[in-house]
């Protein structure tokens, strides 16, 4: 007797409409699309949007739709014929002040937006988008450490009245000098116990009146440093792109010194390395009242303690080269508007010892002056004599404010000064995912467009229907309605999997495609075993219903062991692979467990609507 319990009925109905419900946002196509974000000191709003529709209208550029968002304009395409020449145009005319990317809009409907419905997030290979090559400047890297050293050092020899002449970086590390033997001998052993285990001292040729000791980072500490800040790169870099919502992105180390980056769906180049690419931070110095700023910069003479840094208007204004708290020493940071005058500013959090130097500081120097330096490290290009690509990057450092210190503060204040809230927006966002532990350069860079993409898609998809149709012929011919029934199998193995990979956003890529390929080939294997092996059963005379109730208990053991074993080498593949092969292993991991529960569960049911009941008592043959 063909016992099909109802509850398992239930159970199959309710997993295929829901996560048929999730499969169903795929069918919905992408338009092409083109997404406009302001630069720092320009809006956009209505008055932006009917402009833009006026640039398009005017150049002939046919658009199918416009979406004014919170701080981006979303233009909607037909193809990506008309959206890539209609970006050239409106770059064109929008020139710098606003960043135009292209981009694929969702068109899935809004109730099913509601339920959580998103299509699957398409890889990199397959809706376009940037790759970039960094490499960490290791150099620099070890220089900030020297810099950061020389700073503990004066201070460690002004907290213990030690007398020196000079604490400064050379070319062979830093150079203490001091008034006489016995400072250097005290200075020896304080630094020794506090910096053991960072720098190498000896003591250099001393004279009259200059006693010298010789530090240096030794060559352990500089291969932990270089691997230290190439660490720090990639988790920073997570985190800028995490906070800009890209999805899957590939952030990944590419040998001792490289880090490779993929954004799918980005297409804009400029903007995503404007973010990824950028060094930017704030830097908080006293102002040097000594000195007047107008006679240093027409002078040129500055006090050597100090520097001179302009304001954004141009006016000069000299500041001390001792910083007191910079971006590293950022928990936390926010954009708002100042509740005064309204104007766009960053609230800012310190960790502990940025806290109590921000303290020490504000309370020996109320009524004084503390300016806040804007810190930007820009990637640049410029064609060689050999008309090759030379990539360099420079240093822009302006003073945003000059904050007068009413009263001491420290753990927490504002920095205002900002142009716009797009910019105080934009320097919250690289405060909070932390600064570069060491500057990059991009020595690499490729744009996928989204046509490339979609021919992948499109060879993915023949892939896929070839060898489904080729499958459900075979099974219909060689085993008739038992193959049919394991046809209806496979069709809704393929849904469960195109809707579990949706819920989880799993991102496909081309070897993700060739996972569910490769699932749909095993996923019939199951169902050929049980064929089999009701085959086997009415060969050694069994009856018709228990060949069938037969062939599906013996044949389980086998699809599980079969399965298993496969599901353990997708748990090897993800547990230890990365980008593609992760995907594929995702895909793979997916497709077996949904094959399972089709190729028994769902076939099982369908076999016993057919053949169950009163149906059974009347049966002799099977079709198979």
């Amino acid at each position: 007797m063909i016992d099909y319990p109802k509850w398992k009925y239930a159970l199959v109905v309710a997993v295929l409409l829901l996560i048929g419900l999730y499969a169903l946002p795929n069918l919905f196509p992408q338009d092409a699309a083109i997404q406009i974000s302001a630069n720092r000191g320009h809006d956009v709003d209505e008055a932006f949007s009917e402009r833009v529709q006026g640039i398009l209208e005017r150049n002939n550029h046919v658009f199918t739709g416009v979406e004014l968002g919170e701080s981006l304009l979303l233009v909607r395409f037909s193809t990506p014929e008309i959206q890539l020449p209609a970006a050239d145009t409106l770059r064109a005319e929008l020139g710098e002040d606003y960043v135009v990317a292209l981009n694929l809009a969702p068109t899935v409907p809004n109730w099913l937006s509601r339920l959580g419905g998103k299509p699957m997030v398409l890889g990199l290979d397959l809706q376009g988008g940037v790759h970039f090559t960094m490499e960490v400047d290791q150099r620099a890297s070890i220089e900030q450490q020297e810099t950061r050293l020389t700073e503990d050092i004066r201070v460690l020899l002004r907290e213990n009245r030690i007398r020196y002449q000079n604490v400064a970086r050379s070319s062979n590390g830093i150079v203490i000098s001091l008034r006489s033997e016995e400072d250097r001998r005290r200075a020896l052993d304080l630094i020794s116990a506090d910096l053991q285990d960072e720098l190498t001292l000896r003591l250099g040729a001393g004279s009259g009146d200059s006693w010298l000791i010789n530090g240096q980072i030794g060559d352990a500490k500089l291969r932990e440093i270089a691997l230290s800040a190439i660490e720090k790169n990639v988790e920073t870099l997570r985190n800028r792109v995490n906070e800009l919502g890209v999805a899957e992105p590939i952030i990944q180390r590419q040998g001792e010194a490289r880090i490779v980056v993929q954004l799918p769906g980005v297409q804009d180049t400029a903007a995503a390395k404007r973010v990824i690419g950028a060094q930017a931070t704030l830097e908080y110095r006293a102002v040097d009242d000594s000195i007047d700023p107008f006679e240093a910069q027409q002078t040129g003479r500055v006090p050597p303690e100090s520097r001179l840094y302009f304001m954004r208007d141009g006016r000069p204004v000299v500041l001390s080269k001792r910083l007191i708290v910079s971006g590293d020493q950022l928990v936390t940071a926010a954009s708002g508007f100042d509740s005064r005058d309204g104007s766009a500013m960053v609230n800012v959090t310190l960790n502990n010892p940025g806290a109590r130097r921000m303290q020490d500081f504000t309370n020996n120097n109320v009524g004084k002056g503390m300016g806040i330096v804007f810190v930007e490290r820009i990637p640049d290009v410029r064609i060689g004599p050999d008309g090759e690509e030379v990539r360099t990057s420079r240093i822009r450092e302006e003073v945003i404010s000059v904050a007068n210190i009413r009263e001491p503060f420290g753990k927490r204040f504002q920095t205002s000064g900002l142009e716009s809230s797009q910019e105080a927006s934009q320097l919250a966002l690289l405060l909070r995912a932390g600064s570069l532990a060491a500057p990059m350069d991009i020595v690499e860079e490729r744009v996928i467009g989204p046509s490339l993409g979609q021919d992948n898609i499109d060879a993915g998809i023949k892939a896929v229907i070839v060898g489904f149709i080729a499958i459900i012929l075979f099974m219909a011919v060689y085993y008739r309605l038992f193959g049919l029934i394991a046809n209806l199998a496979l069709m809704a193995n393929v849904v469960l999997i195109i809707g579990l990979l949706s819920i989880i956003g799993v991102t496909l890529t081309m070897p993700g495609i060739a996972g569910i390929v490769l699932t749909i080939g095993m996923a019939i294997d199951a169902n050929v075993l049980i064929c089999e092996r009701i085959r086997e059963e009415l060969r050694s005379g069994s009856s018709a219903v228990n060949a069938i109730v037969a062939g599906y208990d013996k044949a389980w053991a086998t699809i599980l062991d079969a399965n298993l074993t496969s599901l353990i080498c997708g748990i090897g593949l993800l547990a230890f692979g990365s980008g593609p092969i992760r995907g594929f292993a995702i895909v793979l991991c997916v497709g077996i467990l949904t094959s399972m529960f089709t190729a028994v569960t769902q076939s099982y049911a369908v076999t016993s609507l057919i053949y169950g009941g009163k149906k059974a008592r009347k049966l002799q043959t099977l079709p198979i």
